[in-house]
């Protein structure tokens, strides 16, 4: 069930609100959010909402069980099953085929895979579920005594499919005492209007533009480069679109869920995008990977190689495919540079060539990104530099320019702050008057083009 679907819009969401408001007291609440996510993740992996349940039991014991031995041998050996489970399972799950295509290709076997379908959501809720026991182990966090407590933290829909990674700390307060107020609601239905439109009138418009591309036989450098443009834009407002609707869902349910996306594609450095970019999965890998590993306060080779397995990693974590890893040592890469001496040339040179030069790169490993494994990266970085004798320019591609001008020159400027400045310079009164009918429009806007457009998709339910 998507966000920006009709059925939940219409129809899960205001019955999940009504029965919410209606249950009494936290713990009640708690028992509607968590029916509701597991009716949620039932829609589209009925067998794998086991997964979760069983992911919420075993963080549940182990988590208390290390509260108890904390400081003790008991603890450390808890908390090591606790991540040999949620790692196991994000193993068998995503990597396991990809392991043994490799292994194929490398040695010429024939082994058969298991085609066993990757759950929605899995490199989410075990990455929070880790953190969660972990933050024990390190008494950031007290465990949680309530299963019903412990389950609802790992279900929640509005961040269970595509995150912001919501860590147990960041809601451990609200889980036990909150409260359904008005302001809270206007604040949430308004951040998830702003998510829906952005993947709905933005995301989709683009995602249109990459698949026309994908289906063209009449390929040139141009074109390959509208489909880089128009990708770079529609993963953006594809994955902050749903952000924003998840940070909007939880406020409507009295939860504060971290920020996510902080304009990237304004940043100055590679350094700084990824600051901005899917913060809470870059916190993630600093907290529970780099920072242990020694990050910075340790030899620079062993520096250099913390860097390069959290990037690694992060590749890894986002597809089980050799241009996702690709992708993370590309990153790895550009980041070492940065830091050992390109960060202070970047800071003596006009903002324009730095913004230029982070568009370029971040636009070519989007490319990477989205590339049909290695074969694809070569095939695709290829035509965009004209290799194979490409032609530069393609009569589909003139007229798809054309034809998507206006959307990519809107995409642009609502990647920017602009837009946001614009209306926090509008006067205090028109604004309070409009924002009602302004989300409302944007609600029955981004509905119209739901209802009559069938292309609807959304990027990560991939990884």
């Amino acid at each position: 069930m998507l966000f920006s679907g009709a059925t939940f819009l219409y129809a899960f969401l205001p019955i999940v609100l009504l029965l919410y408001a209606l249950a009494p007291g936290v713990k009640c609440k708690n028992y509607v959010l968590l029916i509701a996510s597991l009716v949620f993740y039932f829609f589209g992996e009925p067998i794998y909402v086991l997964l979760l349940i069983f992911s919420s039991i075993s963080d549940w014991l182990h988590s208390i069980y290390i509260e108890k031995h904390r400081g003790e041998k008991k603890a450390k050996i808890a908390l090591i099953s606790s991540i040999v489970i949620n790692l196991g399972m994000l193993g068998f799950f995503k990597y396991t085929d990809f392991l043994i295509g490799t292994v194929n290709a490398i040695l010429g076997t024939s082994i058969p895979k298991t085609g066993v379908p990757l759950p929605i959501g899995i490199s989410f809720f075990t990455f929070q579920t880790m953190s969660y026991t972990i933050d024990v182990y390190r008494g950031r966090a007290h465990a949680q005594r309530d299963l019903g407590t412990m389950a609802t933290f790992v279900c929640l829909f509005p961040q269970l499919i595509a995150g912001p990674i919501v860590r147990y700390v960041d809601v451990a307060a609200e889980l036990e005492d909150r409260k359904l107020t008005l302001e809270n609601m206007a604040l949430g239905i308004r951040r998830f209007a702003f998510g829906l439109g952005k993947k709905v009138l933005i995301a989709n418009v683009m995602g249109e533009l990459t698949q026309i591309f994908r289906d063209s036989t009449d390929k040139s450098v141009l074109f390959y480069w509208l489909y880089a443009l128009a990708y770079a834009l529609q993963i953006y407002f594809d994955f902050s679109g749903y952000s924003d609707m998840a940070i909007g869902l939880g406020a409507m349910f009295g939860f504060k869920f971290p920020e996510n996306f902080n304009y990237p594609y304004i940043s100055k450095s590679i350094t700084e995008f990824w600051r901005r970019w899917h913060m809470t999965l870059g916190g993630w890998f600093r907290d529970y990977v780099y920072i242990p590993l020694g990050g910075n306060r340790t030899t620079k080779l062993k520096w250099l190689r913390n860097i390069a397995v959290v990037w690694i990693l992060t590749g890894a974590w986002h597809g089980a495919e050799w241009n996702f890893v690709l992708w993370g040592v590309m990153f790895g890469v550009l980041l070492i540079i940065e830091k050992l001496w390109l960060g202070k040339v970047l800071e003596k040179m006009p903002a324009f060539f730095s913004h230029l030069y982070v568009l370029f790169l971040v636009v070519l490993s989007f490319v990477v990104f989205n590339a049909a494994g290695l074969k694809g990266v070569i095939a695709d970085i290829g035509g965009l530099f004209g290799a194979g004798g490409i032609p530069l320019v393609s009569s589909e591609a003139v007229y798809y320019l054309r034809s998507y001008a206006v959307a990519i020159i809107v995409a642009i400027i609502g990647a920017t702050p602009i837009p946001k400045m614009l209306y926090n310079k509008l006067a205090e009164w028109p604004k309070a008057a409009l924002e009602p009918i302004a989300t409302a429009a944007l609600i029955i806007v981004s509905t119209a083009f739901i209802i009559n457009g069938s292309f609807n998709p959304f990027l990560y339910f991939r990884f």
